[in-house]
């Protein structure tokens, strides 16, 4: 069982920057892929970023390739999502989830989630 706790979100202007950290508690952070997704208000829930267990693979929505960077830290138990070049559409409630696979992140697979980090793009 993983707990999964969410910092480092906040208000930003357009273009700039924010990353954002996903604490976890529990041992089986090491063994399963860390994802990121994100509600944007009045919108679903979609995936934007994730990591495989050993950080080798990685997935980014076409919206956010190029702009956001995802990893993680197994010595730390925590991963992390960077953003940049930020834009007034990437404003929503940021969630980190783990998957029950190490390589893979159906989302018939996501597990355990965090409360949520806000994050607001003023332009």
């Amino acid at each position: 069982q993983l707990q999964l706790v969410e910092s480092g979100g906040g208000t930003v202007q357009s273009g700039g920057s924010l990353r954002l950290s996903c604490a976890a508690s529990g041992r089986t952070f090491g063994r399963v892929a860390m994802t990121w997704f994100r509600q944007a208000p009045g919108k679903a829930r979609e995936l934007v970023a994730a990591i495989s267990w050993n950080g080798l693979h990685n997935y980014y929505a076409d919206s956010v390739k190029g702009r956001f960077t995802i990893s993680r830290d197994a010595a730390k138990n925590t991963a992390y999502l960077q953003m940049s070049s930020l834009e007034s559409e990437d404003t929503g409630i940021y969630y980190c989830a783990s998957s029950r696979y190490a390589e893979s992140w159906p989302v018939d697979a996501i597990e355990h989630w965090g409360q949520g980090t806000q994050v607001t793009v003023s332009s």
